[in-house]
């Protein structure tokens, strides 16, 4: 296994690039299975996760060519054979569950081993089984999805939660249905209009993209086409807390600058301020870093919730941020129950944070981060720790970082780019 040395307490500078958005790729890398005809995609994150959703896709049939390099790829599903996908496979990545939308719509039967991903508390798939339901489609279960639907027929579906990947199962499961799709509650974020804008390139025909109702008309078949990934706004802003809690000055360029009102709000909040330049986010150093109180001097609230309000994954990076911020905040992610676990790491660092129950935490800053021997628990607490030993003056190991190359491409690249003291040697 692999481990990353960083030797903290140096300011980040210069100019990044961030790669194209993870959770846009992994649905639309999935959707190509909806056409024969080839999709060439760009700007595609060479991260583990996308290796593990083309591993799914070429045991079914897809061929995958590189175009140059690996950020741009040709898929074609013009000779695939739905059989039973590796359980290993699919125990490696959530978006294993997104397979079974496009399946559906073009052969009627699926065998879907449970998906796994990150360890953050249950992760249930209740939502896209009722939806697929509504369709026509059935399913059971007996260590093993098996899903059958001889015929998707448009309905009018309200979904329990606004969940991503149900949503993007819904919505690649209607376009091919016959008649008109209603998809009420759906999420709306960046990644999910990705995938409507390139399936509407190919022929299909959704509506209301962005907003929380779609409607879809189903469509015979969908052609071939071209389509570039946007850039990962969670990346961006990953980003922004290394430069902020190093005391640097970074360019993060092409940032998709559209996503990031909230979470500027957010920022705000801690005291961080950004400047937008065209499509660039400006980083400066002498942060104000005070933590901004409710009316009344009361403790602020930061909590998650469906976009376009503050996502889910950036909690990790948020609280982070919040150790170096003067004043006191309180973290709430009512989304995953083992969400705030990582914080007892950051405790281990010196960091003054109560942890109140599962959902919530106070964060109490600022504090000197001292450097620790730490594991990565998943994805978003990964980098968030990369963030921490950062900020730290001394020599801090963090392990098990192939959670954290799930997410972010080449990140001890980018950082070393950037100034940072950061090697990744083998444990």
């Amino acid at each position: 296994m692999e481990k990353f040395i960083i030797n903290g307490g140096r300011p980040l500078h210069g100019c990044m690039t961030p790669s194209g958005n993870k959770n846009a790729a992994l649905p639309i890398l999935a959707s190509c299975l909806l056409t024969t005809e080839p999709i060439v995609l760009h700007n595609v994150p060479n991260i583990t996760d996308i290796q593990t959703m083309r591993s799914l896709l070429e045991s079914l049939g897809v061929q995958i060519r590189e175009l140059g390099s690996p950020s741009t790829l040709e898929l074609h599903a013009k000779d695939i054979h739905p059989a039973d996908l590796e359980p290993t496979l699919c125990r490696n990545i959530r978006a294993s569950i997104l397979l079974a939308g496009p399946i559906l719509a073009r052969f009627g039967e699926l065998h879907l081993p449970p998906p796994g991903g990150d360890v953050i508390g249950r992760r249930r798939v209740d939502t896209h089984i009722l939806a697929l339901d509504k369709l026509g489609a059935r399913t059971e279960y007996n260590g093993t999805f098996h899903f059958t639907a001889p015929k998707l027929i448009g309905a009018d579906i309200l979904l329990d939660e606004a969940s991503v990947t149900a949503t993007e199962n819904t919505i690649m499961a209607s376009v091919l249905a016959k008649g008109k799709t209603i998809i009420r509650n759906a999420a709306s974020e960046p990644h999910i209009q990705e995938l409507c804008h390139l399936l509407n390139s190919l022929g299909a025909n959704i509506k209301n993209i962005g907003s929380n109702t779609l409607h879809i008309t189903g469509v015979k078949d969908l052609s071939g086409g071209e389509f570039s990934i946007g850039p990962d706004y969670l990346e961006v802003v990953s980003y922004i807390g290394a430069a902020v809690v190093t005391g640097g000055d970074i360019r993060i360029k092409n940032a998709g600058v559209e996503y990031l009102n909230m979470i500027n709000l957010v920022m705000q909040r801690l005291g961080v301020n950004i400047e937008i330049d065209g499509n660039d986010v400006l980083v400066g150093p002498n942060q104000a870093l005070v933590i901004e109180p409710d009316l009344g001097n009361a403790i602020p609230e930061i909590s998650v919730m469906p976009w376009p309000s503050f996502p889910t994954d950036l909690m990790s990076i948020a609280i982070v941020v919040a150790t170096q911020s003067t004043g006191s905040v309180l973290f709430h992610d009512w989304m995953y129950p083992s969400r705030m676990y990582f914080t007892d790491k950051l405790v281990s660092m010196g960091a003054q944070i109560v942890l109140c129950d599962p959902h919530r935490c106070i964060v109490q800053g600022p504090t000197k981060l001292r450097p620790e021997n730490l594991d990565s628990p998943d994805i978003r607490a990964g980098m968030a720790l990369v963030l921490a030993a950062l900020s730290a003056d001394g020599k801090s190991i963090i392990r098990n970082i192939a959670q954290i190359d799930r997410g972010y491409e080449s990140i001890d690249v980018k950082l070393k780019a950037l100034g940072a003291d950061i090697n990744r040697v083998n444990d």
